[in-house]
């Protein structure tokens, strides 16, 4: 009322207001929110504390973390009346603070606004302002010229930061030359054929003699009537002929779907059925819910016992690739994901071999470096260390099951065999931290590489504690099997043990491209969680026999210029650091 603004202030009230950001139209959108404010206008005098109480959130919990505060101002002199008013008071100064995360002041000047900002300074004034300027100046632009646009569909990012996200960020670099994974694997053969390719327990194959039964076996398979893109299950324990067996199928054209002899009955049963194999590759002596399975086995359908002498006569010479392309399917791996019911990945062999070629300047595997086979084949996991080793002429070491069960045994193999190259979940190598705390042997341990589950690099501080000064490079790793094993590259130090937070995934490989995303679909600024996209090279096929999910988590990629290109959907949320 009158004479109110020669009273002693602060005299405003903070009242919470729900906005939809919808597919509501930008013009009905704006005149909602009017009606709201007016609405609300009924409860001008209505306490915050009344409001909490009225509310359905309980305090402690704020009903809300963002205040916006409208205030009329003038330009100009003040008037002869309102200098009256400051006689005898020196200004000396004055600043705005908030009890909020996020406080911004409009300040309609009549002829202009003025934008005031208090924030985090990790989020940054400037670039709230800079938010603000664009929404509004998009906001306008669609009241004016289409204001049936979906309020949600209003960009609000600035152009340099969204170009920054959207293009710099996924500079992807040139794609490597298409190649299957024999081809790679014959040229190892020419190089090195008296080195160790493979090794279990006491027993070893070179690079040749892997080379040569495996080639015995294709042509066996090639006369059953297998063709590219034709499944073939494997169903082996660890040894030599698990490795033997999935680069015949291969060497054959066609892809290996490999089938843990330690899964459920009901899970292996599902498996079998989905993947409609052309051939069945097992042995004896496999207990438990195999033979159940393999009890069910259509008569029609062919079942090798790999320990059978039939294919040892078969040429050892590598079978004709002529009508063979990089884009055949090279495995099909099951993953339950979210639903519970097991999917199969389609992975062709091109997504394999540039992921080494695209990360080579990071790891530089050779000749020299030894790796250990230590998940299930039918993990993905297993596609890096089987590769790993054989694509640059490296030896693998195919750990026994009861090895990999007992961290004590397995750092004592890890020892024993040099192991350079080490692919562990983190929650493995937690136990292994301890087993070599009780262990008095030195590893040679060159990387050691982790990825299937979250880091967190509070939990490697007693691996720094000992192994101080050890040149071991550790490495964390973000991927999933339908982007081809690895997406990202975060190299750990100590320093990041107490850094907190949660865990890191670095930056993309090279021939990747990954975007956040928000629910409609558009880039999140820094900092702000999004649903991660991952596209590029990598991307599988898409999952064997299901068309529907297919199209829901393969969805076209509207930020790149190569035709037909697609990113995989993960569910998973992140957030740019910088």
């Amino acid at each position: 009322g009158e004479g109110a603004d020669r009273m002693m202030g602060l005299l405003v009230n903070t009242l919470p207001l729900q906005l939809n950001i919808d597919t509501q139209g930008a013009a009905a959108s704006v005149r909602h929110t009017h009606a709201l404010l007016a609405q609300l206008m009924v409860h001008e005098h209505a306490s915050l504390a009344l409001a909490q109480r009225a509310s359905a959130i309980a305090a402690p919990q704020p009903l809300f973390s963002a205040l916006l505060n409208y205030r009329h101002s003038t330009l100009g002199e003040p008037s002869p009346a309102e200098q009256a008013g400051w006689e005898g008071i020196t200004h000396i100064s004055g600043e705005e603070r908030s009890n909020y995360p996020l406080s911004l002041s409009v300040d309609d000047l009549g002829v202009d606004f003025a934008l005031t900002t208090q924030v985090t300074p990790t989020v940054g004034a400037m670039r709230v302002c800079g938010y603000m300027q664009t929404a509004l100046e998009n906001l306008v632009t669609a009241l004016e010229a289409t204001p049936e646009r979906a309020i949600s569909s209003i960009d609000v990012m600035p152009t340099a930061e969204r170009h920054e996200i959207v293009k710099r960020w996924n500079a992807m670099q040139a794609p490597h030359p298409a190649q299957r994974l024999p081809q790679l694997f014959e040229a190892q053969v020419a190089k090195t054929p008296q080195a160790v390719a493979v090794t279990h327990r006491s027993a070893q194959l070179s690079y040749a003699e892997l080379n040569h039964q495996a080639n015995q076996l294709a042509h066996y398979l090639r006369e059953l009537g297998v063709k590219p893109d034709d499944r073939v299950a494997i169903c082996v324990e660890r040894g030599l002929s698990m490795v033997v067996a999935l680069l015949a199928v291969l060497k054959a054209g066609a892809a290996y779907v490999p089938l843990d002899p330690a899964y459920p009955a009901d899970r292996l049963a599902h498996m079998l059925s989905d993947s409609a194999p052309r051939v069945v590759l097992t042995h004896g002596g496999i207990d438990g819910a195999w033979l159940q399975v393999k009890a069910t086995i259509a008569p029609g359908l062919p079942v090798l016992d790999l320990q059978a002498p039939v294919w040892h006569d078969y040429p050892g010479h590598n079978p004709d690739s002529g009508h063979l392309a990089p884009s055949d399917m090279a495995y099909v791996i099951y993953t339950s994901g979210s639903t519970g019911t097991p999917k199969g990945v389609m992975v062709e062999h091109h997504n394999v071999t540039r992921l080494f070629a695209a990360t080579d300047a990071w790891f530089h595997f050779g000749a020299a470096d030894v790796w250990t086979l230590f998940h299930s084949f039918a993990f993905d996991f297993s596609v890096w260390e089987i590769w790993g080793a054989l694509l640059h002429g490296g030896c693998l070491v195919v750990v026994p099951l009861e090895t990999a069960r007992s961290a004590e045994d397995f750092y004592g193999l890890l020892c024993h065999e040099k192991v350079t190259i080490l692919n562990q979940t983190p929650s493995a190598f937690r136990q292994l931290i301890a087993a070599q705390g009780e262990g008095a042997e030195a590893h040679r341990l060159r990387q050691v590489i982790f990825g299937g589950e979250a880091l967190e690099p509070a939990t490697l501080i007693p691996w720094y504690a000992q192994n101080q000064g050890c040149a071991t490079q550790l490495i964390n790793m973000y991927g999933i099997t339908e982007t081809t094993v690895h997406v990202t590259y975060q190299p750990i130090d100590v320093a990041d043990t107490v850094r907190g937070g949660v865990s890191p995934i670095g930056v993309r490989i090279p021939d990747l491209s990954v975007y956040l995303l928000d629910a409609q679909g558009e880039p999140a600024p820094v900092g702000v969680p999004g649903e991660l996209y991952v596209g590029g090279a990598g991307v599988a096929r898409g999952y064997l026999n299901r068309p529907e999910l297919t199209e829901q988590r393969f969805v076209p990629d509207r930020f790149s210029q190569m035709p037909g290109a697609r990113l995989y959907k993960t569910g998973d949320l992140a957030r740019w650091q910088a």
